[in-house]
């Protein structure tokens, strides 16, 4: 007798006689065990598994046998994972909007900077939750050498935590009591190259031939030379070039970004399994969003760009499916800091879905190169192309992040208003670095490359809508001024179509920390501007009208709750831009079956009136409580109106 027929018979001996009876008349459908799940899930993807990675590898002759270890590791994945997180497995798959409707927040933050460890940080939870945050994306952690990190992006070790901030025990502790309260982990994971100090790249180092085949290693620069004509350069003031030689290895290999950062070989598909495995164990740890990092970059090919080549597509659409396999409620969130037509692939498409979401950095430059215009032509233009692309695109939006401003804008569009490229970035960066006359901003240049004039731009969002310049001077109604623009470029975030993600800090309108200048591991990194540790003492304001912190905090929370209120912020929901006839005045329409939502926000200085004509009834004024019509809308210097009009 079989073991699920012993213990069918078993659990019979315990049924009482009249529910056996019962049972007997209507047996009930029995419950799929959890083998069945995943066998069922398995073999609905293994044949565009095996197709797609037997492409990528046509002439490897151990094809079959990588392609069998992946499908084994899956199975063993699976089989660990915890029980907590099969059953959200199983939720999400019945519930596969989950992360679509308006109630999802999201605060990202170093834990390090906001609370020193994660046992820290586990005890800090409350906070978050004052913040009305669920989704919780933790800046890298994962275990790098000082000084040699890039803020963490080059790994040492996928599979445990930096020793300062705690164990692997203590993040799958963290996860665990962040799920209990509702609140989602979104981990990056640095899929394009390991530190130097990685356990592969030691071996490598030291010559072992297996170890260097899954990296990029060459013995002279003919062939480096020839990638260099035609891969372009990531940072070419601070690491310019693509390779980096080692003396003591004799040997060139391949470093897009940072020397110390050796760049992956997925033409090696043990490469491709083993970072699989990696991101499955995170996955195990619970992990609930991955962040795939420089995703773009993963495959290199000789005589490209090496940049977004198909095969980055088709990876991709493997890890989706691996996911969909093995843990289902994960979902994969792409870092594409690219233009609109290069990002939208990377949704792959409807029947073929690769990222569940990707950044959206393009709206999130567009926005501060309007703040410094004070002309919306070019983030309407943005906004319509996004609501060109199929609902299914969900982004991540938001205003601030980790990472520096890069002004990789639409140059051939604004071409057209006479604004030539090299000469508008360095006006954005003067503006925003206080050279401009007139400026509010204060923050400071990044990757400053005198000779292209590229420099990208850092500071936190306070001080870069004139908190700290009008603070410094004693000028009260100028902070008032610029807690407001703060509140109206959020509630312009906010209202975008997909998931909304503050920077820690920015709640409690953090300034630039220049204290980075004194860390000798910091100083030539100017991000670190931004970066500053969580000002607790600050936070203490919060619940003090007459503070910053006061003004700001429950006024933000306020646009949180708001939006959570409403279905109409849905990102399935239609958005689309409409005429203003003011040059620093945009407008957005979000329209559903029963509601029409009207956001009006001010780019300007003085007040201004939205000279709109949605004749469609009254609205009501979300912010305020006024009912009001849609037409000839005023709004004050750097304001903004949330318009809401029921069609029931």
């Amino acid at each position: 007798m079989s073991a699920s027929r012993k213990s069918s018979e078993s659990a019979k001996k315990h049924v009482p006689a009249k529910k056996a009876r019962a049972s007997a008349k209507a047996a009930p459908v029995k419950k799929e065990t959890a083998d069945q799940i995943y066998q069922q899930r398995f073999d609905r993807f293994y044949d565009e598994m095996k197709w797609l990675y037997f492409e990528l590898y046509p002439d490897n002759p151990y094809v079959q046998m990588h392609f069998d270890d992946l499908c084994a590791e899956m199975k063993k994945y699976y089989s660990d994972r915890p029980t907590a997180l099969k059953n959200s497995d199983k939720k999400r798959e019945a519930d596969p909007n989950w992360y679509k409707r308006n109630d999802l927040f999201g605060m990202m933050m170093y834990v390090n900077a906001f609370a020193g460890t994660l046992k820290g940080l586990e005890e800090k939870l409350p906070y978050i939750k004052e913040c009305n945050v669920n989704y919780l994306h933790l800046m890298p952690l994962l275990s790098s050498p000082e000084g040699r990190s890039d803020g963490g992006y080059a790994v040492a070790d996928f599979r445990s935590v930096q020793e300062e901030l705690g164990t692997m025990e203590d993040f799958a502790h963290l996860t665990a009591a962040c799920h209990r309260k509702g609140i989602n982990i979104c981990l990056d994971f640095v899929m394009n190259h390991t530190s130097e100090d990685h356990e592969w790249a030691v071996r490598a180092r030291a010559g072992e031939q297996e170890y260097q085949d899954r990296y990029f290693f060459f013995d002279n620069f003919d062939i480096p030379a020839k990638y260099e004509e035609t891969c372009p350069q990531v940072f070419p003031t601070t690491a310019p070039g693509n390779f980096t030689w080692l003396e003591d290895a004799g040997k060139h290999v391949m470093t897009t970004f940072y020397p110390y950062q050796w760049d992956l070989n997925y033409h090696n598909p043990i490469v491709l399994n083993e970072m699989i495995f990696n991101m499955l164990f995170l996955a195990n740890q619970g992990v609930d969003i991955v962040r795939l990092d420089a995703v773009p970059y993963i495959w290199k090919e000789l005589g490209t760009s090496c940049r977004n080549l198909p095969q980055v597509h088709t990876i991709v659409r493997i890890m989706r499916m691996i996911c969909e396999v093995v843990c289902p409620g994960v979902l994969l969130l792409g870092e594409v800091v690219m233009a609109p037509d290069k990002v939208a692939p990377y949704f792959g498409t409807p029947e073929k879905p690769e990222c569940h979401m990707l950044y959206n950095v393009t709206t999130m430059a567009s926005t501060w190169h309007t703040v410094a215009t004070k002309d919306v032509a070019l983030l309407k233009r943005q906004m319509d192309i996004l609501s060109s692309l199929p609902r299914t695109c969900i982004f991540q939006n938001y205003l601030r992040c980790h990472d520096d401003i890069g002004w990789g804008l639409d140059y051939e569009f604004l071409k057209a208003f006479g604004i030539e490229e090299a000469a508008h970035k360095k006006f954005l960066n003067d503006f925003f670095t206080g050279r401009f006359p007139g400026s509010f901003g204060r923050g400071e240049l990044y990757n400053d490359d005198p000779r292209l004039k590229d420099a990208r731009l850092c500071g936190t969002t306070a001080s870069l809508c004139g908190v700290e310049k009008n603070g410094f001077e004693g000028n009260d109604a100028g902070v008032d001024l610029a807690i407001r623009y703060i509140l109206t470029l959020h509630a312009f975030m906010f209202s975008q179509s997909g998931i909304p993600v503050l920077y820690s800090g920015d709640e409690i309108g953090m300034l630039n920390d220049y204290s980075y200048k004194e860390d000798p591991h910091k100083v030539q990194d100017s991000r670190y501007l931004h970066r500053g540790d969580f000002r607790w003492d600050l936070a203490e304001n919060r619940k003090d009208p007459k503070t910053l912190q006061g003004k700001l905090f429950p006024a933000l929370l306020r646009l949180e709750k708001i939006r959570a209120s409403h279905e109409i912020f849905n990102a399935d929901v239609p958005l689309r831009t409409i005429d203003t006839w003011d040059k620093s005045v945009l407008a957005i329409v979000r329209q559903s079956e029963n509601d029409k939502f009207v956001g009006v926000y001010n780019f300007s200085g003085e007040d201004r009136v939205a000279w709109i004509n949605e004749d469609d009834g009254m609205y009501t004024d979300l912010f305020t409580g006024i009912q009001m019509e849609a037409r000839g809308v005023q709004i004050p210097a750097f304001g903004a109106r949330w318009l809401l009009h029921n069609k029931k």
